[in-house]
């Protein structure tokens, strides 16, 4: 079962890693150093069972109207997880964002904006019940604290219809070289049989720390893309022409 493995999986991973200061949305840390960030985001969601097609299109632009409509047959999901999304404040420090293309936003959030409109991707943000702290600190042992105890945050967002991509992208900040608990509640949520996952971190030495193989277990059935695209945090508001000649590599 999903649950079991990623309630032994924080165990495994006591060396840790979180987000880290300034734009970056993940360092690398020790026992004897723990260091944390949070990222800013700004997207739109849908709520899977209480809004119909045109109120999901209204709420949520960017993932229901900014769609891969020349490409039917492989279209595409950049899925992305920001702990300032999930804060429960809209008091942001301008010390924790990236400045990119005029708006301030965490390096999660830049690197799946340049999939999306490198991909014509749609484009969704993983919410949770889980108001997460903003200092650097008390992120990292609220995080820490939830991948120990085997956490799955709720969900508040969802994907209303997520047979109808091919193709998914799983953009998140390296946490205690493992992805955020709130990630492992999306792959808990969804069956992602048949399709292609490609995984995407922003990190500070730990790249994609361990996901592709972790995606493998959670997805059997799921084709999971072992060399997927990271960069590190303080470096992802110029790694745009990385980006695109990565996927060009994978044909897309």
């Amino acid at each position: 079962m999903k649950h079991s493995m990623k309630i032994m999986l924080p165990f495994l991973m006591i060396a840790g890693l979180l987000t880290g200061c300034g734009s970056q949305e993940s360092i690398d840390t020790t026992a004897e150093t723990t260091q944390a960030t949070e990222a800013v985001t700004t997207a739109a969601v849908t709520e899977k069972e209480t809004q119909a097609e045109t109120e999901k299109s209204a709420e949520m632009p960017e993932a229901t109207n900014e769609t891969k409509s020349e490409n039917s047959d492989n279209k595409s999901l950049v899925v992305y997880f920001t702990p300032a999304e999930n804060s429960g404040t809209d008091a942001i420090s301008s010390a924790t964002v990236t400045n990119w293309n005029g708006e301030d936003m965490g390096a999660a959030q830049v690197l799946a904006n340049m999939i999306h409109q490198h991909t014509d991707s749609d484009l969704f943000s993983i919410r949770t019940t889980a108001e997460y702290p903003l200092e650097y600190n008390d992120l990292a042992d609220y995080a820490k604290s939830e991948q120990d105890n085997g956490v799955l945050p709720e969900l508040t967002t969802h994907i209303e219809d997520i047979g109808q991509y091919d193709t998914i992208f799983v953009v998140y900040p390296a946490w205690w070289y493992t992805m955020p608990q709130a990630v492992y509640s999306f792959f808990d949520e969804y069956n992602l049989s048949g399709k292609t996952i490609i995984p995407c971190a922003t990190h500070a030495g730990s790249r994609l720390a361990g996901a592709p193989s972790t995606i493998e277990e959670l997805e059997p059935n799921a084709t999971v893309i072992s060399d997927g695209f990271s960069v590190s945090a303080s470096d992802v508001a110029g790694a745009e022409n990385d980006v695109t000649e990565w996927l060009g590599q994978l044909g897309l």
